[in-house]
Formats: structure tokens, C-alpha cells, sequence
């Protein structure tokens, strides 16, 4: 997975979780889906920040049953878990927003 990726593992995290609970390796494969494999995540790129986002109130995991039969971790997103994911979008669209501003010599360049 390329750097910038790994630094918004986070945001990517939350986004997909937007949608509705996920276990961990269904994100996975969902986010190399969205992003034509340009995100390959490993697990240990992802579990660490779900850990993270557990920890700090943002996600709620729960276990249930695979029709396999076994048992898989899922994650929920909490309330303050839908206000990071609103924060952290807006500041990304600026961010972003920014960059695409220089690379096209700044005339077209809008807040966000």
C-alpha cells in the first residue's frame, strides 16, 4: 500500500463503515474493490487502526456468527464516530482541494 494511504487509513476506515457494519477482512476487500486495487491493505495495516478507533469511542465492535459458522468481528460506527468521519472528509476535500489547486497553477483553485 502506497504512504499516503496508510496515512488515511483512518478516514478510509470510517468512510466504509458509513455504510454499514463490516468485519475487518470484508473492508479489505471492499477497499481494494473501490479503489481498482490502488488501496491493497494488509491486515496488519488495518486491524491496528480499528483497534484504535475502538479504543478511542469512535467504533463498537460486536461478534456474529458467518453462515459458515464461524465466528467474525464486526465494527459499527458510533455517533462520535460519524463526527470524526464528517471532520476528517471536510479536511481532506481541503487538502486535496489544495493540491489539485497548485497542480493546475492555482487559478481555478476554490475554498472548500
Amino acid at each position: 500500500m502506497r504512504k499516503n494511504a496508510i496515512e488515511h487509513t483512518r478516514l478510509l476506515a470510517l468512510s466504509l463503515l458509513a455504510e454499514g457494519d463490516m468485519y475487518g477482512y470484508q473492508m479489505i476487500v471492499e477497499l481494494a474493490r473501490r479503489s481498482n486495487h490502488t488501496f491493497d491493505m494488509k491486515e496488519g495495516t488495518l486491524y491496528p487502526v480499528l483497534h484504535g478507533l475502538e479504543q478511542g469511542g469512535f467504533l463498537k465492535a460486536y461478534r456474529k456468527e458467518a453462515p459458515t459458522g464461524r465466528e467474525r468481528k464486526y465494527y459499527r460506527l458510533t455517533r462520535k464516530g460519524r463526527t470524526a468521519l464528517r471532520e476528517e472528509k471536510q479536511a481532506w476535500e481541503r487538502y486535496s482541494g489544495a493540491v489539485n489547486g497548485v497542480l493546475r497553477g492555482g487559478a481555478e483553485a476554490e475554498p472548500v
